[in-house]
């Protein structure tokens, strides 16, 4: 049975088929951090998931897949009802697919071809009839699928300590954070450009556009995206939405 109930306790790596698929729909669910020893295609089909990795929190909203190879530490958090599907897939199908975390942009093809994918028997034949078609769709959709900008890189400095722990709320500016960890604004600047790629600024903005679309993707409406993300007013908050995605609020949803 493809289908996993919400209270179910599930381990892909005790079957022997080269793919095992999954079909579920959970609220407020954390998988806790845990890894597997197939890589995993985690499709979100409504609402958002958050999966933290050791130095990268990623976004999964609507529409888009996470690639999660073989061996990589993970934890899903669902927040309200997120209908999901997920790919579990053995090492040697995963050989020409992406050796990082990425997220990606499912097409119509390859959403198309994830639902009987996740919805087959645990001990269907892959190897011949339509199976073998479907899955050389699938890892042919996966390996040239566009990557998404999904993935917020953490620093690892250990002086930054009191703001990774308040991850859930939004990062102070540059200032007050320089008095919650007594290193210099140069010094914070030095570190989050080595260690993550960005500033300081730029990180947090990138943080704040991938919660705007967690927010979004759960229901939340504009004033309280606004409000929760420390803009002065709704046409601010629309604003830098559209500079960072290219596109509107509510022409992101659609």
């Amino acid at each position: 049975m493809a289908w996993l109930d919400p209270h179910a306790t599930f381990d892909p790596d005790s079957y022997c088929a080269p793919v095992i698929g999954i079909a579920a729909t959970l609220g407020d669910h954390d998988s806790g951090l845990h890894q597997h020893q197939r890589a995993q295609l985690l499709f979100t089909r409504k609402g958002c998931t958050r999966i933290t990795l050791a130095q990268q929190i990623c976004l999964l909203p609507p529409s888009r897949a996470a690639w999660i190879p073989a061996g990589v530490a993970h934890r899903a958090v669902m927040q309200q009802s997120v209908d999901y599907r997920s790919l579990y897939l053995s090492p040697a199908l995963c050989v020409d697919l992406p050796q990082q975390v990425c997220v990606i942009e499912v097409s119509t093809l390859l959403g198309a071809v994830l639902e009987p994918m996740a919805l087959a028997d645990f001990d269907t034949d892959w190897h011949q009839g339509k199976h073998v078609h479907l899955l050389g769709l699938c890892l042919a959709e996966i390996r040239d699928a566009a990557r998404q900008p999904m993935l917020l890189p953490l620093p690892w400095d250990k002086r930054l300590a009191p703001l990774l722990k308040t991850l859930e709320h939004l990062p102070p500016e540059l200032q007050v954070l320089q008095t919650q960890t007594g290193a210099s604004s140069r010094t914070i600047t030095r570190i989050f450009q080595r260690e993550t790629g960005m500033s300081y600024q730029q990180w947090r903005q990138q943080w704040r556009l991938m919660r705007a679309m967690e927010l979004l993707s759960t229901g939340r409406n504009i004033g309280y995206c606004s409000f929760e993300l420390g803009f002065g007013s709704d046409s601010a908050f629309i604003a830098f939405f559209r500079e960072m995605a290219g596109v509107t609020p509510g022409n992101w949803l659609k």
